[in-house]
């Protein structure tokens, strides 16, 4: 179970958020981590102003977090 902070999406928050995220391709496996853990996480960095080598350990590993919010960053979402 992991900790909550602050800037963590609340239920609301995330019931409209997924609605306007691409479904993922069925091509691709499945996530090894929430999608909504992600963006907690890179909530948490863009708010603290952290690197992203320090986020905590409870969310998912920095790679993964940095990796998803280049896509979005890339793709203009």
């Amino acid at each position: 179970m992991r900790k909550n902070y602050a800037t963590d999406l609340s239920d609301k928050e995330w019931a409209y958020l997924c609605r306007h995220l691409p479904e993922m391709p069925k091509d691709v496996k499945m996530r090894v981590h929430a999608l909504r853990d992600i963006l907690d996480a890179i909530f948490y960095v863009l708010k603290s102003g952290c690197p992203w080598r320090l986020i905590p350990g409870d969310f998912p590993p920095w790679q993964t977090v940095f990796y998803h919010s280049r896509q979005f960053r890339l793709s203009g979402m």
